[in-house]
């Protein structure tokens, strides 16, 4: 008896006692928060990773992973196409989670429940300060869509008297009101778009931080300007989000440095690195494209844009037909009521390797039909600066994908210790990948085009891409919502 206990005992050890769910056999194991770096085999039991070891491990199904690295899942704090469509090349590029963070959606409550059992990974938002501004000023988003993306919500206000005008002190509380119901309903953060409210008071932005600290949640924000042009240059605007985090106290994340701040990135980094320097819990993001896209109708093309931005009507792009604009065509555009997307050349990829190279920098895509970052970000990220330039290691390219932005999501809600990482008792969100070829191959005339390189990503345990194939008919991603904890 005593032996067969034994038996027992040394067969629960070598991994034999029952099979896993699914293994992950013979893989590169790479780990940027303990930095494990060696083959090993992955066990997966009800959703999370339940053993790694060296050992040989039994499996209902067992994946091959030889000459492949097995890294966790890609988290994207930025991310706006939450659609069926631009989930699928997320997936294809590595994406475990997607967030949409930057400016929040409408109806915190409506989105959680379209996304619940219908979305192939993990899903969130922040609370919109922009939708709760536009709302109190009369001019409210709509939270099922618009004619131009019917089912998809409005997450940028049109120009108008609500993006341009100051708020009165009773329009303020009811922003603070909707905010509150907003985080309530589970929402990670708040999210701002200062420059598409250029009407919002240095106060006002300041307000919305205190309310953000006194609830234990991030900011989220896009900077006031961009540009050289005083006032209003990208300078002025980072110091101002950085100064409210200091009066208030919150953790802030400022998104897109690359095209919020442009030639003077390098600079805007270096006044990050010295807030962090003095305490401050401040952290950025970038993508690798040197073009961004937004709404043509939106605060961001008031007057006097072409000097801030340092371009003129060329260089805007219509993204579904090619078309660059004209000052003509740009008035008919920029006064309809009908939100449309337009790409805007504005940056030079000289000053995107310099920023994405910088180790206070993660990644994050920005993701939306129309522009390749929808599809690419994370192959090209990976493909460009690790397998091309060699000017970043493979584990601090890892860690800028999932570690980093996970323990920014950590401000939020503790579930997220359980991702970025590949640890016993992390969540199996796992990307298998081979890094000889992961690249991207969305570009300006294909964006959705998927990226390549993909082997097996697994979401909450479950197999989503298999041998570089998306599986069809299921939709393991979960809900990452705020913490209740007071």
């Amino acid at each position: 008896m005593r032996k067969l206990g034994l038996l027992i005992l040394l067969c629960a050890r070598l991994g034999f006692a029952q099979p896993y769910d699914v293994v992950i056999e013979n893989g590169r194991v790479m780990d940027p928060e303990t930095g494990l770096d060696a083959v090993r085999n992955v066990g997966i039991l009800r959703g999370k990773i339940s053993r790694i070891s060296p050992d040989h491990l039994s499996g209902a199904r067992v994946l091959d992973a030889r000459r492949m690295v097995v890294a966790p899942g890609f988290i994207d704090l930025h991310q706006h196409g939450q659609e069926i469509e631009s989930l699928r090349v997320k997936a294809l590029d590595g994406v475990t989670t997607a967030l949409e963070l930057e400016i929040g959606v409408p109806d915190v409550a409506a989105f959680l429940r379209a996304q619940a059992g219908h979305s192939i990974i993990n899903y969130g938002t922040s609370a919109s300060h922009a939708a709760a501004r536009a709302a109190a000023l009369g001019a409210p988003l709509s939270s099922s869509g618009s004619k131009v993306a019917p089912g998809i919500p409005e997450i940028l206000p049109k120009s108008g008297a609500a993006t341009d005008n100051p708020a009165t002190a009773e329009q303020l509380e009811t922003i603070r009101q909707r905010l509150r119901h907003e985080l309530n309903a589970g929402a990670l953060a708040i999210g701002m778009g200062i420059q598409y409210t250029p009407g919002a008071t240095r106060y006002e932005v300041i307000e919305m931080f205190r309310l953000a600290a006194a609830a234990r949640v991030p900011v989220y924000t896009h900077v006031r300007s961009a540009g050289r042009l005083e006032p209003g240059s990208s300078i002025e605007s980072v110091s101002e989000v950085i100064g409210a985090a200091a009066i208030s106290g919150v953790t802030l994340h400022i998104v897109h440095i690359n095209s919020s701040c442009l030639r003077d990135a390098p600079e805007c980094l270096t006044m990050i690195a010295g807030a962090r320097a003095r305490g401050l819990d401040v952290s950025t993001e970038a993508y690798p494209y040197d073009a961004g896209m937004t709404a043509i109708n939106s605060a961001l093309f008031n007057p006097g844009w072409q000097q801030k931005l340092g371009i003129d009507y060329p260089q805007l792009m219509l993204p579904d037909t090619g078309e660059s604009l004209t000052k003509q065509r740009f008035d008919e555009l920029h006064t309809s009521a009908e939100s449309r997307s337009v790409i805007v050349r504005n940056n030079s990829m000289e000053v995107v390797d310099s920023i994405i190279r910088d180790p206070l920098v993660m990644i994050a895509s920005d993701g939306a039909i129309g522009h390749p970052r929808n599809a690419g970000t994370y192959s090209r990220f990976l493909s460009r600066y690790v397998r091309e330039q060699g000017t970043i290691t493979l584990i601090d390219a890892l860690r800028k994908v999932t570690l980093m932005p996970a323990q920014v999501l950590e401000r939020s809600t503790p579930a997220a210790r359980a991702k970025g990482r590949v640890q016993e008792g992390a969540d199996a969100d796992i990307v298998v990948f081979d890094p000889a070829t992961i690249a991207d191959h969305s570009t300006y005339q294909k964006p959705m085009e998927p990226s390549a390189g993909i082997k097996y990503l697994l979401v909450n345990g479950t197999l989503v891409i298999n041998e570089g194939n998306l599986v069809s008919g299921i939709f393991p991603g979960r809900a990452i919502t705020r913490s209740k904890e007071p």
